[in-house]
């Protein structure tokens, strides 16, 4: 067997069967292999401390069964561990560490309600992190990072008035917070405003690069938030030095490495797209960023290599908390695959969350089922907070021209290109096609 196959074998069967000791291992690993000793050394120390203040917090919750306050901070470093770790069980002992806390104490105990909500996001629980936000907004409702909270969880069930209504509540100091700026930037981004995104994204990188004290995960967060701005906007060079600043901070941070792989494929540069997507997925099964290297070896002619990824991608999927993942069911429908199942699956997404990318998705759906009229008003309400994503106005350009508008498919796509030129690694070349096209039948 090829060893390339192996190894997916390997990661595959250790996605079904991983544990949190499974996750730390194999990132230590991919660490070694990926950063230099310097930098790997300090993510291990933290890692080291973090498991090791895990151990006293549970020794201390187990002997004293009425203290919340031990509970809400063992919550925490099981939220943060699993931050650095990717591992989805910390999550869940975050949740249930911070319930059980709130079930000893409801006064006083903010902090256990802020654990649990984050924990319920990261599982893509987003009413149920919501409805923990609105309590929290009524009961403690001159704390800023309260409000916050309240929109981000708002917005990801496509709750805009809500979520308008929430950051608007913030305080002016508040919104210099490095726990509120990104969801700011967020909310900007959303609503088309990708100047003061970056702004507030590159202000909150600034106050971060001026501290020490954050773990590392954290600090790579933040350029890895800008830098996919960057990406979005078309502005690669500055994508790629966010990027490789992160690098820096936490070396074999697999979102940063799935983000330089992506940032390579879309240069269609695809050993390198594959070389970064292969460090990230040897830390974690992203499906998105095993779509990225599966479609890299199909570029380059290697369809036995892709359709392995592709079978991996399908196990991580598996792994995945929450509703259908939408990285794979865009995958699905750009590949024809599926294309009946993600429809139902996105539409049934669409009753409790109608997010623009909700309606993205279900119009995306419809398109390639067949049914280009009735993806139209979906794909209406996508766009209808004005959100500058260069593949929201791809979909509604190829929308349109299947519907027979051809002026409008125009605009859309010419928007699409206009907004960033290389937004992905297949798109853009279908839209310059397209757009050349309907140019020459309708001049």
């Amino acid at each position: 067997m090829h060893l390339r196959r192996v190894r997916l074998a390997v990661l595959t069967a250790a996605a079904v069967a991983g544990s949190g000791t499974w996750w730390n291992v194999r990132r230590l690993a991919a660490m070694e292999r990926v950063a230099s000793t310097q930098a790997v050394a300090a993510t291990r120390a933290e890692l080291e401390v973090r498991t090791a203040d895990i151990g006293f917090f549970e020794a201390r919750a187990a002997r004293d069964p009425e203290s919340a306050t031990d509970r809400t901070r063992l919550a925490a470093l099981y939220l943060q561990r699993g931050r650095e770790t990717s591992d989805d069980q910390d999550y869940r002992r975050a949740e249930q560490t911070a319930r059980a806390s709130l079930a000893l104490r409801t006064q006083r105990n903010d902090a256990a309600s802020v654990v649990l909500a984050s924990a319920l996001l990261a599982q893509h629980r987003f009413t149920e992190a919501r409805d923990v936000a609105r309590r929290l907004v009524t009961e403690v409702p001159e704390v800023d990072a309260h409000h916050a909270l309240l929109g981000e969880t708002s917005l990801e069930l496509g709750e805009y008035a809500a979520a308008q209504a929430a950051y608007e509540s913030i305080s002016g100091a508040g919104r210099r917070s490095l726990t509120i700026a990104p969801r700011l930037a967020r909310w900007a981004e959303i609503r088309g405003d990708t100047a003061a995104a970056r702004a507030i994204m590159r202000e909150a990188v600034d106050m971060v690069n001026a501290r020490r004290d954050l773990p590392h995960e954290q600090a790579a967060w933040f350029h890895l938030r800008l830098a996919d701005l960057y990406l979005r906007q078309g502005r690669d060079r500055g994508a790629e030095r966010e990027l490789r600043a992160g690098l820096v901070v936490n070396p074999a941070d697999h979102r940063l490495l799935a983000a330089m792989a992506r940032l390579a494929a879309a240069r269609q540069d695809w050993r390198e797209a594959i070389r970064y997507g292969d460090s990230a997925i040897a830390i974690t099964l992203d499906p998105t960023t095993l779509g990225i290297v599966s479609d890299a070896h199909a570029a380059l002619g290697d369809t036995a290599k892709a359709s392995e990824y592709v079978a991996a991608m399908e196990v991580a999927v598996g792994r995945q908390p929450g509703t259908y993942h939408r990285a794979w069911s865009l995958f699905l429908l750009d590949h024809g695959r599926r294309v009946p199942e993600v429809l139902a699956a996105a539409q049934a997404e669409l009753v409790g969350r109608r997010d623009i990318y909700g309606y993205d998705l279900v119009a995306w759906a419809l398109y390639k089922s067949g049914r280009a009229a009735e993806a139209r008003e979906p794909m209406r309400l996508a766009l209808a907070q004005g959100t500058q994503d260069a593949m929201l106005y791809y979909h509604a350009g190829l929308i349109a021209r299947a519907s027979g508008d051809l002026v409008a498919a125009r605009d859309y796509l010419a928007r699409a290109l206009a907004i960033a030129p290389a937004f992905d690694h297949a798109a853009p070349a279908i839209a310059r096609a397209t757009l050349d096209s309907l140019r020459r039948s309708t001049d």
